[in-house]
Formats: C-alpha cells, sequence, structure tokens
C-alpha cells in the first residue's frame, strides 16, 4: 500500500523545505537503529522517513507527487527513483547529530597522506597613522610547525609511520545496521590510518611541534579596520610531509585624538579668530603625517562650516584617488580681553549690530531636530 509522504514526515502539504528537513531530522533521530536495537518496526519507519525526505526534499519530486502521486517519482522501477543526494544529506544529517558517517552499503576511506596545514589568524591593531603612512610590524605567531627533531615523520628513529594494523590504513572501523554501514574512526590510530612505533620526545608523533616566531608584516598605506593581509604559508605546518597553511592577519585601526575616519575622507576641526573668517585669510592645518599646510579660509565663514582639502585624506590601498581632508571651522570667543581689546569689540559691535537672522545656517532648534531626533 502506497504511503502518503507528507504524513510519514507529519507535515502539512504546504510545509516549507526548512519545515520539511527537521521533520525528517526528528524520525530519524527517533527511529535510529542504533537508538532501537532489535526493533523492527522502528527499522521500517526509519526507512519510511528515508523515502519519505528522497522525494519531499527534492524540489522536482515534490511537485511531481504533489501532482501525480506516487506515480509521478517512480521513473519505471518499483520503487522512488532514488538518488545519491539524498544519501549524502542523509549522511549529514545523521551525522552531525551521532558523530560519526553514515553510508549505504560501503565507506569511504579517510586520507593517510599529506594534509595542508592549517590557516591561522591574527588580529593586530594599528594606529591611524600607520595606516596612512604604511608601515613593517612585528608580529609574534604562536603556532605548530614542522617539528625539526625529526623532520616532520613523528618518529624518534626516523622511520616514519607504518600501516595500521586494525584498520588497514583506513582510518575507520564500519558497523552494519541493516541497510546502513556506520564508519567510526580507528580507535587505535585516531583515524590517521597509520602509526609511529617509536614517537619523537619532542613533538609525540605528530611531527609538529608548538613554537612561537616574530615574523614582519607589511601594512600597506590607506588599509582600513576588517581589512586582512595574507602570509603564504605562514600558519601551521602541515601533517605527513603536507605544506604549511596561510597565516591571516586581520586589521583593527585604533581611533585618533585628533582625526576622524569616514571611508577615505579625514574629519577634523581647526579653531579660528572671528576677524579671521570675517575677513577671509590664511590658517595653518596640521595633517595626519605630523605635517602643517596653509587653509584658504573665505571672507564670511561660518562657525561650524567644513571647508575641503582635496587629496589630504586616506591615500587609496589600491592606488586609487585618495580621499579628502574635511576641516571643520571652529570660531574662538576670546574669555579674557583688556580694556584696548574690550574698547575696539564694543566699537565694531556698534559699528556691525546684531543680525536678523542666521542666513544660509540652520537654527540652534534646526540643528538639534536633525542630529537628535532624525528631522531636517
Amino acid at each position: 500500500m502506497a504511503v502518503d509522504y507528507y504524513e510519514v514526515l507529519g507535515v502539512e502539504r504546504n510545509a516549507s523545505a526548512d519545515e520539511v528537513k527537521k521533520a525528517y531530522r526528528k524520525a530519524a533521530l527517533r527511529d535510529h537503529p542504533d537508538r532501537n536495537p532489535g526493533d523492527t518496526a522502528a527499522e521500517d519507519r526509519f526507512k519510511e522517513a528515508a523515502e519519505a525526505y528522497a522525494v519531499l526534499g527534492d524540489t522536482d519530486k515534490r511537485a511531481r507527487f504533489d501532482q501525480y502521486g506516487h506515480a509521478g517519482v517512480r521513473g519505471g522501477s518499483a520503487g522512488p527513483d532514488f538518488n545519491s543526494d539524498v544519501f549524502a544529506d542523509f549522511s549529514d544529517v545523521l551525522g552531525s547529530f551521532f558523530g560519526f558517517n553514515v553510508g549505504f552499503g560501503g565507506g569511504g576511506r579517510r586520507s593517510s597522506g599529506p594534509m595542508r596545514g592549517s590557516t591561522l589568524q591574527y588580529r593586530l591593531r594599528v594606529t591611524l597613522d600607520q595606516a596612512f603612512s604604511g608601515d613593517e610590524v612585528e608580529i609574534d605567531v604562536p603556532r605548530r610547525r614542522t617539528c625539526s627533531d625529526c623532520d616532520g615523520s613523528g618518529s624518534e628513529s626516523g622511520t616514519g609511520r607504518s600501516t595500521c594494523v586494525a584498520c588497514a590504513g583506513v582510518g575507520q572501523v564500519q558497523q552494519r545496521h541493516g541497510f546502513l554501514t556506520v564508519a567510526r574512526p580507528c580507535g587505535r590510530c585516531g583515524g590517521a590510518g597509520s602509526i609511529v612505533e617509536d614517537p619523537c620526545s619532542v613533538c609525540g608523533g605528530e611531527g609538529r611541534a608548538q613554537e612561537r616566531e616574530r615574523l614582519k608584516v607589511a601594512i600597506p598605506p590607506g588599509v582600513a579596520a576588517g581589512m586582512r593581509l595574507r602570509l603564504r604559508g605562514e600558519g601551521e605546518g602541515g601533517l605527513r610531509g603536507g605544506p604549511a597553511g596561510d597565516l591571516e592577519v586581520v586589521l583593527d585601526v585604533a581611533e585618533h585624538p585628533r582625526f576622524i575616519r569616514h571611508g577615505q575622507d579625514l574629519y577634523t576641526r581647526a579653531p579660528a579668530s572671528f576677524p579671521r573668517v570675517a575677513l577671509g585669510g590664511s590658517l595653518e592645518v596640521p595633517t595626519v603625517d605630523g605635517e602643517t599646510i596653509a587653509l584658504e579660509i573665505p571672507a564670511g565663514t561660518q562657525s561650524g562650516q567644513v571647508l575641503d582639502m582635496r587629496g589630504l585624506g586616506m591615500p587609496s590601498v589600491n592606488g586609487g584617488r585618495p580621499g579628502d581632508l574635511k576641516v571643520e571651522i571652529q570660531v574662538v570667543t576670546p574669555r579674557h580681553l583688556d580694556d584696548e581689546q574690550e574698547a575696539a569689540l564694543h566699537h565694531l559691535g556698534e559699528l556691525i549690530g546684531d543680525p536678523d537672522d542666521l542666513g544660509d545656517e540652520q537654527s540652534w532648534w534646526d540643528r538639534l531636530r536633525s542630529s537628535v531626533f532624525g528631522q531636517g
């Protein structure tokens, strides 16, 4: 009698793909032969769940099943038209729960040949000055590298590794559960497929030993936080003659007391007197590299106005156009005046008078609404 695959998994016909997969996992965990030894009913339910998921987990097959029923997914044979994909997915699902590899009639061989070392990650904090000009920084990296005492063989005498007799070099031992073959790592060799009869006293037979090494990292001008610099072959050493992995240096750029970075542009503030902004003139502005450069201030510049200094921002790490240095002018009101200065300002105030409006500038209330409430 043909079964309804939706009923087998306990889902509605409009269930999402994720809901179908979750239901399949739940059924597979509940009825797995390892959890129900000798229970033939559980094994039958287990097989039905796998059969149901083979159809409902495939978009095309599910559409044919919805339209034609079992006739739409039989492909001329007595059972559903299974392919290897469902079994691979089935293996992944169960393996993630039970911690072993699951196969159908056979098991995979674990590689016992050369293996590439892992890629390591190192977080490096640099100053904005270093990010602006570029630099060469030394870092201290802990890592496992090819053991110099045994030259990576893992053997004290240098004879190397021999094939594990428990797994015949496969690295796995297999157990049969009905139509399933469950492969677990070999307990004698730890899944390597080979063993060292006389382990090296320095690396314990692994072929790699822990070390710390100082490496030089070239910081190109214009780098930003989050950028990654890859040092080829400077990661962990490989196993059994395999190549070393890479070292990935992740950059973090510290805040600067005077400059704020936004993309490739830099922002800073420059104090100016009222006569300077009223009449216009030149103002010396410091740059990130410690130099100063003259900024021309147009007559009538207002406090808070931002003036651009083209090309004086962060350089492009890819060799493109550099950013700009944006200078916010801050008019400083003097706090202490002598009699002559006070008299001169009184006279100037009488000549100029108080302004009727703020001109092109936003009012205090408009600025507050824009910055705090997001209104403009």
